[in-house]
């Protein structure tokens, strides 16, 4: 009986330490489930920071990459005819200077791209046929101032019965024979270029100037020091550019659009950077060659500077007066599916920086770059919403409104981007 109690007592012992140990194992196990739930409730988030849009540059990245400056300008993009053509000058505005007679080329006083004005000496001739022009002229005013003085004394003779009738008709022919052949090389004289007042037997001139017959430009000298050249072969041709006409190639569905006084925008085809204007002053009624093209006439307006004869432009046609806030191509810039433009502004760059408080040796720097002198020039970054291009422009139009003038990037922008892309990389 002794023996079964102390196995009662026994046994009751064990489960009550078996009972302890399980509860002090469920109590930290709870314990440490509470202490990480409280751990990751109390972790931060990070906070996304805003995509930077102001952009600083120096003066010498500004100069390096050559940024350019401009305005939003109103263009006439919407509702156009895209065309092909080249620069002309009507043939009453060339000219070539040439010799009536022909000689061998003694000097050149011109080259290409010389401007000339009318009468200017583009060369000068040598032939010994010029001296004996000169030469006859002398001799015939000898021979009439002889003829007239026998034509008074036939005259004299004849009033006195003493001379015969025959004789006084001959002398009277004979004078008039040599004033004719006078008149004649006097005006052969004048179209050398030689005044035959200045002829005289101690004056006689060997060389045949060849003037210019209009005001221009050389476009090309076709002789040579020492070639021969007569009235079929040109010395030069003059070219005067201040009269030149756009002919635009229309196709014949694009020709009921069109009408006199239309103005007509129109660039180099090898140089699309600068914009040139003309109006059209007369359509073609008949079609070109074989390219099935008609041609319409234009006076080219306002600056010509660079344009010169046949050069090949590419032309739009306004076919109404609509207009529409546009800026170069160039200066529009793409980023995640959005388009961009950047304009000059005075507001500063945005700063990122860790979250908590700023450093002893942060504060002192942020103090020092506040005293320091601003060398950069700031960018800002607005959004745009693409329409049509052509010319070299695009029409534009902004999320938020800008001053009128604001001075925008035209030239760069892509750099500034990259420059303002590689900043936000950094500074997250």
């Amino acid at each position: 009986m002794s023996f079964n109690i102390n196995k009662i007592i026994s046994a009751a012992i064990i489960l009550c330490m078996l009972l302890s140990a399980c509860g002090s194992k469920s109590e930290k196990n709870t314990n440490t489930q509470v202490t990480k739930e409280e751990k990751t409730e109390t972790k931060p988030h990070p906070k996304a920071e805003a995509t930077p849009t102001i952009a600083a540059l120096t003066a010498e990245q500004i100069k390096t990459v050559g940024i350019t400056y401009g305005t939003v300008e109103m263009k006439e993009l919407t509702a156009t005819i895209k065309a092909n053509g080249n620069l002309k000058v009507p043939n009453n505005n060339k000219g070539n200077a040439t010799s009536l007679y022909g000689g061998v080329i003694k000097s050149i006083n011109v080259q290409i791209g010389s401007s000339v004005r009318k009468g200017q000496v583009i060369a000068t001739i040598a032939n010994p046929q010029f001296i004996q022009l000169q030469e006859e002229y002398l001799t015939i005013a000898s021979r009439i101032t002889f003829a007239e003085q026998e034509l008074t004394r036939q005259k004299e003779l004849n009033e006195g019965n003493a001379g015969a009738k025959k004789n006084l008709q001959s002398a009277d022919a004979e004078l008039k024979t040599l004033r004719t052949r006078r008149a004649s090389l006097q005006q052969q004289i004048q179209l050398m270029g030689i005044n035959p007042n200045n002829v005289s037997n101690s004056n006689l001139q060997s060389a045949l100037l060849v003037t210019s017959p209009i005001s221009g430009t050389v476009s090309n000298v076709f002789a040579k020091i020492g070639s021969y050249v007569d009235v079929a072969s040109p010395v030069a041709e003059i070219v005067d550019n201040g009269s030149l006409h756009l002919d635009l190639n229309v196709f014949e569905k694009d020709l009921p659009l069109l009408k006199v006084g239309q103005t007509i925008h129109f660039t180099l085809t090898n140089n699309p950077n600068n914009e040139y204007d003309a109006v059209v002053y007369s359509i073609g009624t008949a079609f070109e060659n074989e390219s099935k093209t008609i041609p319409v006439h234009c006076n080219v307006k306002g600056n010509k500077t660079g344009l010169i004869d046949g050069m090949n432009i590419t032309g739009i046609v306004s076919l109404n007066n609509v207009t529409t806030p546009a800026v170069p191509t160039d200066a529009i810039v793409e980023a995640d599916g959005k388009y961009y433009i950047f304009i000059l502004t005075d507001k500063e760059p945005e700063e990122h920086h860790e979250e908590g408080e700023e450093t002893h040796d942060h504060k002192a720097a942020k103090k020092g770059k506040e005293q320091e002198p601003k060398n950069t020039t700031n960018f800002e970054k607005l959004e745009v919403v693409k329409g049509v291009s052509n010319m070299g422009y695009t029409a534009i139009t902004f999320v938020n409104e800008i001053p009128a003038n604001t001075k925008i990037v035209t030239k760069g922008a892509f750099f500034i981007n990259a420059k303002l892309t590689n900043t936000g990389e950094h500074e997250d």
